[in-house]
C-alpha cells in the first residue's frame, strides 16, 4: 500500500507535509514548522536566517529560503538530506499524536505527490525522487526503535 500526501490540511496524513504547523524547538529556536527550519539552515546570512525564523507562514519561508539574491551555503546540496531528517525527527518525536499516525503506516511506502517538486515529492510525471516520503519511512523505523 502507498499512502500520499501533500496538502497539510488533508487528513488524516497532512501532518507529514512540512508547512503542517507543528512547531519544533532547534538550534535554541522555536520553529513554527520544519519549513521554516529547513529553509534557513540554507544561508548563514544572519539577518536572512532570522527573517525565515519570523516568517509569518511556511509559505512566506519558504520563498525567502528559495530566494538567490543571498547565496546559499556552498555544501547545501551535501547536507540538505540530513537537515530534513533532523527537523522531521524532532517533529514526530515532539508530537505523539501525528508520531501515532506515522507509525500506524505499517510498512507502507509514503509519498509527497507534489507535482511541483521532484526532488522530495514525485513531480508532474510521478517519477521524482520522493525524498521527504523516503525520509518520514526512515523516521518511522527510528521512531520505533527508540522509545520517545
Amino acid at each position: 500500500m502507498t499512502i500520499k500526501f501533500y496538502r497539510p490540511s488533508e487528513k488524516p496524513y497532512g501532518c507529514f507535509s512540512n508547512f503542517s504547523r507543528h512547531s519544533i524547538s532547534l538550534d535554541s529556536h522555536i520553529w513554527p514548522t520544519t519549513e521554516h527550519y529547513f529553509q534557513a539552515q540554507k544561508t548563514k546570512d544572519r539577518d536572512r536566517y532570522f527573517e525565515i525564523l519570523k516568517a509569518s507562514t511556511p509559505k512566506e519561508a519558504a520563498a525567502l529560503g528559495r530566494d538567490r539574491s543571498i547565496p546559499i551555503k556552498r555544501d547545501w546540496e551535501q547536507i540538505k538530506d540530513d537537515v530534513m531528517r533532523k527537523c522531521v525527527f524532532k517533529k514526530f518525536e515532539t508530537y505523539a499524536d501525528i508520531r501515532e499516525i506515522l507509525l500506524n503506516t505499517g510498512q507502507s511506502d509514503i509519498v509527497e505527490d507534489s507535482p511541483y517538486d521532484d526532488y522530495w515529492g514525485i513531480g508532474r510525471d510521478g517519477n521524482g525522487k520522493n525524498m521527504l516520503g523516503k525520509i518520514l519511512v526512515e523516521t518511522r523505523e527510528k521512531l520505533r526503535l527508540v522509545p520517545v
